[in-house]
């Protein structure tokens, strides 16, 4: 990747639903060089996908929480796998200290919180939780913004 990759990058994180011609004004670039490179940025996988964010107060998913999750021995990887099939963890994170995991939760509602976090406390292999319930957001960005949410 170059500077001219990183701007297209920079550029959609601020505003994913940019014209390729705005793209590639801002990155000084062709349109026809914009759509070249956005194109090999997702054949390689560097961009993954694109994602809504909605306004917290019109997310259907009223209740967004982390839990930190400790792993027992070598069961990291299915804790994962049976994590990530859950349609209420909206992403899994690997992590050093105390904990191993950290589980992005969100739901509709406290009753739907409240039997999520059931059934993942009782996945085999994890050992504890520890859940914290987001209140507000102070700051969007970085790995926790809420991603189509």
């Amino acid at each position: 990747m170059d500077d001219i990759d990183l701007a297209l990058i920079g550029a959609l994180r601020r505003d994913a639903r940019q014209s390729i011609s705005e793209l590639a004004a801002t990155a000084g670039i062709s349109r026809a060089t914009a759509r070249v490179r956005l194109d090999r940025l997702q054949s390689s996988g560097v961009i993954a996908g694109y994602t809504v964010v909605l306004q917290r107060e019109l997310d259907p998913a009223a209740v967004q929480a982390i839990t930190q999750v400790a792993v027992e021995g070598k069961a990291a990887e299915e804790v994962i796998r049976r994590l990530a099939a859950m349609p209420e963890v909206a992403g899994v994170y690997t992590t050093n200290g105390r904990w191993d995991l950290l589980a992005e939760i969100a739901t509709a509602d406290l009753p739907a919180f409240d039997e999520a976090l059931r059934r993942l406390r009782m996945i085999p292999g994890i050992s504890s939780t520890e859940t914290s319930i987001l209140l507000s957001t102070r700051k969007k960005g970085g790995v926790f913004a809420p991603r189509g949410r």
